[in-house]
């Protein structure tokens, strides 16, 4: 006896979401990174 089954999708249907994600919260953590670098060297060259 067979059983019945619905073919595998070739991708999984959330994958380009997931990658839009991954690559907005890459993105993010840059600037972050970019802004406490930029605030360090503020105070570092601030006039005392």
């Amino acid at each position: 006896m067979t059983t019945h089954r619905a073919p595998k999708p070739v991708a999984a249907p959330g994958r380009t979401v997931e990658r839009g994600v991954i690559v907005a919260l890459v993105l993010a953590v840059l600037a972050a990174l970019g802004w406490i670098a930029g605030m360090i060297y503020t105070v570092a060259e601030w006039p005392l």
